[in-house]
């Protein structure tokens, strides 16, 4: 019977309870990286390496106004070697 309260107590407490402030903010990071993603995604849906290019630039601009970390390019950049 414990167990079975104890179960049901630790259900009813948020799980961001249970995180560090330093994990509280990265969570909060990567949801702005993700909505930077999704935003570019959504204004430049093609496949085609002109909308590639642009849907990187777009998301580089909102990824450096929320003072986030750059993420990797998806456009295949002109000056790679194989």
């Amino acid at each position: 019977m414990r167990r079975i309260v104890g179960f049901v107590i630790t259900l009813g407490v948020p799980l961001n309870a249970y995180a560090s402030p330093y994990g509280m903010v990265m969570m909060q990071r990567w949801t702005a990286q993700d909505r930077c993603v999704a935003a570019a995604q959504k204004a430049f849906p093609d496949f085609t390496p002109e909308s590639l290019a642009k849907r990187d630039q777009s998301m580089k601009q909102c990824l450096a106004s929320g003072l986030l970390p750059p993420k990797a390019p998806e456009a295949p950049q002109a000056n790679q070697h194989q």
